[in-house]
């Protein structure tokens, strides 16, 4: 019998030379992003100094990207799946945000583990920050604004309009961007980010007109239409106090939370498709009902009645909706019931493909869309088969069985992931409304805080918090798929399978 021959899967190498390479580009745009902020020395000299927190860190990331981009460059066009895709996502964001802890390390002197708190949170944009704001380098904040922004947006988005070819597909939809505005995927992802930086050009101008200065209409603007919540202002947009400035954060938090298919139907001036859309028909329902009852039971009890009442009301709804985290008041000195409501928004999230976080509501529409569809039913003959479907942009989503059942198991492992992130946070010390409220902004990528939130934070909760914003901001299957696949993956190229010997080799 001759020795066993071992084969491994060429095709499966050939994908992974595609994964480590566009692995490798997304770190390399990430890097050239990181020395950004140091253009602040230009207005503010003194801060000279600090450009090595940000050129260090940045140097080595783009050595690694560029090395793995040009080392492992397939040298040909390579179909990626979604579950590939997922790999490539999940190791992105992992090494993007290690490396983007360490100017706050580097400048602002924090430990790693507040400082990769700071980076997660701004690169999901959650918005919940350890940084004293007021201490913080002008380099510090444009870097969280920034990070906002470009988390936002998505790296493996933008790394698509940087490249062209059959992976856009996989990757676009393991990042929650499946949609596409047109057919071709790269000129899709163009016109999503030409949109997205169609409203943070208008949200600068708007934000200086208001009378915030250039930078804080920068860095207010960036956060906005990311849905991010970062501020220069230790009393984030509650500072300025001005309805000039809630009248321009109000449709920016509004825009960033639009599905990007429904922004589109809207540019194009399809009006009444738009007007169809489930997700728009539940905001339409649920922003009015929630301001009402934050105003009636919390804001006329603690602000009084009048315009500052319901300007809090109208605010803190469409910030919590829409997993901005922008705030004007404290909130801790609301009542439980405001508590819960601000934590059913939280939790309910933004649209789906949008950069918002939460359950989606695309998932909560097609949940609630089923009872009706049970009760409906009920009152139909057996033999009878009823359509179920939604709009969504232009088009009838249709909602078979299978479709139904991943939004349920979907919701459902939200809700472990919140109590589970709860149990963690209470058993820290802190009481149970403070726990589920920090929990529900963290998993929820929101950012707002009921206080627990600080640069005191013992570590248990900072974890709990980098964990729960990573799969709130990835939707947790993509993070469960991409771990899972890499694993069996690299079992199979390391450990290759046995084949038997052809008898032409027996003696």
């Amino acid at each position: 019998m001759s020795d066993e021959r071992r084969r491994t899967n060429p095709h499966l190498r050939l994908r992974y030379r595609a994964i480590f390479s566009y692995t490798g580009l997304i770190l390399t745009i990430c890097a050239g992003l990181m020395l950004v902020p140091i253009a602040c020395a230009i207005f503010w000299p003194a801060e000279l100094r600090l450009a090595y927190g940000f050129i260090i860190p940045s140097l080595a990331l783009a050595l690694l990207g560029m090395g793995l981009w040009r080392y492992f460059c397939p040298g040909q066009a390579v179909s990626l799946t979604i579950q590939q895709g997922s790999v490539i996502v999940v190791l992105g964001w992992i090494l993007v945000s290690l490396a983007s802890a360490l100017p706050f390390v580097l400048v602002e002197g924090m430990d790693y583990t507040h400082g990769l708190f700071e980076a997660v949170s701004g690169w999901t944009t959650t918005g919940l920050s350890v940084v004293d704001v007021t201490r913080a380098s002008h380099m510090t904040l444009l870097w969280r604004s920034l990070m906002q922004l470009a988390g936002g947006a998505g790296l493996a988005i933008i790394m698509i309009a940087s490249i062209a070819g059959p992976s856009g597909i996989g990757l676009s939809a393991a990042e929650g961007r499946g949609e596409q505005l047109v057919p071709h995927v790269r000129a899709s992802v163009k016109l999503v980010l030409t949109l997205y930086a169609g409203y943070a050009s208008v949200g600068i101008i708007a934000y200086w007109i208001a009378g915030m200065s250039l930078f804080d209409a920068i860095n207010h603007s960036f956060c906005a239409v990311a849905t991010g919540g970062f501020s220069t202002r230790p009393e984030n947009i509650g500072a300025w106090n001005e309805v000039r400035i809630e009248a321009v954060t109000i449709p920016l938090m509004l825009l960033g939370n639009l599905n990007f298919l429904t922004a589109w139907t809207l540019v194009r001036r399809r009006f009444g498709d738009a007007a169809r859309s489930g997700e728009l028909r539940l905001i339409a329902v649920v922003i009015p009902l929630a301001a009402l009852l934050l105003y009636a039971l919390v804001a006329v009890p603690i602000y009084g009645a009048g315009g500052y009442g319901a300007r809090v009301a109208i605010f803190e709804t469409v910030s919590a909706l829409t997993g901005t985290g922008f705030t004007i008041v404290n909130y801790g000195i609301w009542n439980g019931f405001g508590i819960l409501v601000v934590v059913v928004l939280m939790c309910i999230g933004g649209g789906a493909g949008s950069t918002s976080g939460g359950i989606k509501q695309y998932r909560i529409y097609v949940l609630l869309k089923s009872l009706a569809w049970e009760v409906r039913r009920a009152f139909l003959p057996p033999s009878a088969i009823a359509e179920r479907y939604i709009w969504r942009g232009d088009h009838k989503d249709f909602i078979d069985d299978r479709r139904l059942r991943a939004v349920a198991e979907y919701a459902f492992l939200y809700i472990v992931a919140l109590i589970v992130a709860t149990l963690v946070i209470s058993a820290s010390g802190f009481g149970l409304q403070e726990s589920v409220f920090e929990a529900a902004s963290m998993i929820g990528t929101v950012g707002l805080s009921a206080g627990i939130t600080a640069p005191t934070m013992a570590p248990a909760v900072l974890w709990t918090g980098i964990i729960g914003m990573l799969l709130g901001r990835l939707e947790f299957y993509v993070v469960i798929v991409g771990l899972v696949k890499l694993l069996s993956d690299a079992r199979k190229m390391l450990i290759p399978r046995p084949v038997a010997s052809d008898t032409s080799d027996s003696s």
